[in-house]
């Protein structure tokens, strides 16, 4: 992490430098004249210019001789950069501290002698306003980085970071494009994906293992610090020439909705009972956006039912993560798995209902162990210029209910808005039939019947029993009075009449945004922990929408 800021300074004297040294590449030759022969003419450059002033072929020549440079300038970038880093860095790690870390300041700081290398570069199109390059680079440095550690147990632990490498690229985005040298702006600096970060860990006089769970803890620290304020579309803007740049900076384009539904068949991390799961989420892992559910006891299957609300400036790169730990009360919390969602496979306006499997590891899956699944139900509102949520629906389809109540005069929908609406409504439940259903008879057969209740209230349904079929058809329709739909959820339980009782065969957990969103829609559903078995279910909503008495909530 250090290097990266430190190195970040190299590279904007190094742009500087290959800026410097296209222009003069311009005066060698007629043609490059002609497209720059003033200051002001570079500022209206197109990337079609620059990479004919800069041509492909002497990309490599480009390369060597910038690392020629870079090599040259780096002992006064490290001596530059160390106060620069502890003033900058300590606050950054401050917000992405696990909780295990109560402070994490740098003791000792010098990026060493080895000077990072650039093995490739490409230019590519951007806007007329700004050009966007890209190098690839490695580093194998020899850095002196002592952590001064403090736990919230009291204790204190010099940790050094040793063998680092670094292999990534840098994308670097040169805007706006100015009429005076260096001709552009400002710098947008940032890494291009997910970039490959090795080191170790080492107490000073002392083992790691001391204290449980604090090298994953400071090792998760700086990885997430690293992804979450340099990996794109997370950028750092370093300003050239004085000006505002704010325009530059990452700005929120959307609302997710997740509703964390259950989880099933998580692994169990007790010896003795069944863990304690609860979830954390994030888009961005820092501390004040992340969050956490509540913890169901002693459970491989719980129901959390929890509506949560993400900020998002860039869904086509970003990704939701979710990762499910077992509570193990004064000790650090234990991962059960983790899962993953790329926000550019979710539509606009739509529900997306997913099962993720869950994980070890979401960037080396080399441990295929079962850990379990997590529901989540997903919702994106992308902002438009009225800042409210854009309309979802084709503009040709009749404006749902929940629609009416957000529409705006601007024909957006006011997120705000949507928070003071309770979604009241009645809710109307065909159970049309059900296929293969696992048999629960000696001879083969079933006797199955559907019970139908919403979490939040005190209601039961139930069909008629059918017998002895495993492909029962029952076409009933139940209507429930629902007081908050958004925050609700339908339990549908099938089971088999005995003559003395009745056996559980498996069950549906539905949320109702669906319903809400469409208004009428019929779907099939797999039964849970159920060997085999769908049930067909018909929905249509009708709503009665209020409003909260802002008065008495204040």
């Amino acid at each position: 992490m250090a290097f990266l800021f430190g190195a970040l300074l190299g590279l904007v004297l190094g742009v500087g430098v290959v800026m410097a040294f296209a222009r003069l590449e311009n005066s060698r030759a007629e043609q490059r004249r002609e497209l720059a022969a003033t200051v002001s003419s570079f500022s209206k450059l197109t990337v079609q210019d620059l990479k004919t002033l800069i041509p492909t072929e002497s990309y490599p020549s480009w390369l060597k001789w910038l690392n020629q440079e870079l090599v040259k300038i780096w002992p006064f970038v490290n001596e530059a950069a160390s106060e620069l880093i502890k003033s900058s860095v300590e606050p950054v790690f401050e917000q992405y501290k696990s909780f295990i870390l109560a402070s994490i300041h740098f003791s000792k700081l010098t990026l060493g002698t080895v000077a990072p290398q650039f093995t490739g570069v490409q230019i590519l199109d951007s806007d007329s306003a700004g050009i966007t390059m890209e190098l690839d680079m490695q580093w194998d440095g020899n850095p002196n980085i002592v952590l001064d550690i403090q736990t919230t147990l009291g204790i204190s632990l010099p940790v050094q970071v040793k063998n680092i490498g670094f292999t990534g690229t840098l994308r670097l985005l040169f805007k706006p494009l100015v009429a005076e040298l260096p001709c552009f702006g400002a710098v947008c600096v940032s890494l291009r994906e997910k970039s490959k970060v090795d080191f170790t860990l080492k107490v000073v006089g002392g083992e790691m293992t001391a204290i449980p769970g604090i090298s994953d803890a400071i090792e998760g620290t700086i990885r997430d610090t690293i992804e979450d304020t340099l990996t794109w579309p997370n950028r750092i803007i370093v300003p050239i020439v004085p000006g505002d740049y704010s325009d530059l900076e990452l700005k929120p384009v959307g609302l997710l909705e997740v509703k964390l539904v259950e989880a099933r068949d998580l692994k169990n991390k007790d010896l003795v009972g069944k863990s304690d799961p609860f979830a954390v989420l994030y888009i961005r892992p820092l501390s004040a956006k992340t969050k956490k559910s509540k913890t169901i006891n002693n459970d491989l299957n719980p129901i959390w039912n929890e509506h949560y609300e993400f900020v998002v400036e860039d869904s086509s790169t970003q990704h939701l993560t979710v990762k499910i730990y077992d509570d193990e009360g004064l000790q650090p919390s234990e991962i059960i798995g983790c899962a993953r969602v790329d926000l550019s496979d979710i539509m606009p306006g739509k529900v997306k209902d997913v099962w993720l499997e869950l994980v070890k590891d979401l960037e080396i899956q080399r441990d295929k162990k079962p850990r379990g699944q997590v529901h989540l139900e997903l919702l994106y509102y992308p902002f438009d210029k009225q800042e409210g949520v854009s309309n979802p629906f084709a503009s040709q389809i009749q404006l749902t209910s929940l629609e009416k109540v957000l529409k705006t005069e601007s024909n957006g929908y006011d997120v705000n808005q949507r928070k003071n609406v309770i979604t009241r409504g009645v809710l109307s439940v065909t159970v049309i039939s059900a296929e293969d259903i696992p048999a629960m008879d000696v001879m083969g057969k079933a006797d199955p019947f559907v019970v139908l209740y919403l979490k939040k209230g005190e209601t039961k349904k139930k069909t008629r029993v059918v017998t002895e079929t495993l492909n029962p058809i029952w076409n009933q329709t139940f209507d429930f009075v629902v007081e908050d739909a958004l925050h609700d959820l339908l339990m549908v339980e099938v089971w088999d009449h005995d003559t003395f009782g009745k056996d559980y065969i498996g069950r549906c957990i539905l949320t109702l945004t669906r319903a809400i969103l469409e208004g009428e829609f019929q779907d099939t559903y797999a039964l849970q922990g159920a060997k085999s078995g769908r049930l067909n279910l018909h929905f249509k909503w009708t709503a009665q929408p209020i409003y909260r008495d802002r008065d008495r909530d204040q």
